[in-house]
């Protein structure tokens, strides 16, 4: 009696490590495809990482380094590359003064000369 006992523990022993061994590889692509599906339900619930202000931050940075190694390293000295800039600057600030301001008389005249 014990010696079937242990012939029939054997047998289902065997029988579960063959079935074990036959799911495995299903097993593995299950666990594949669901770590898949965390992984997009996780990208879908943050939403995808945007750097946009990491990189407008950066730009302007890089902008504003530029500008300072110019500054220091021009030709010119320093109260003769201040005039320049200021003069460029209110030219500036002039056009887009006179830009806006004649869109504003026109749209405010709703005619468009008419």
């Amino acid at each position: 009696m014990n010696k079937l006992l242990k012939t029939l523990l054997r047998t289902g022993v065997y029988f579960l490590g063959q079935a074990d061994d036959a799911t495995a590889s299903v097993r593995g692509r299950v666990r594949d495809r669901v770590d898949g599906l965390t992984d997009r339900a996780a990208e879908i619930i943050r939403g995808r990482e945007d750097h946009t202000l990491h990189y407008a931050i950066s730009f302007a940075a890089g902008v504003g380094l530029g500008i300072g190694a110019g500054i220091l390293f021009a030709p010119a000295s320093g109260e003769k590359t201040r005039d320049v800039l200021s003069e460029r600057l209110q030219d500036f600030g002039e056009s887009i003064r006179e830009r806006f301001s004649c869109e504003v008389k026109e749209s405010a005249i709703g005619t468009h000369g008419k």
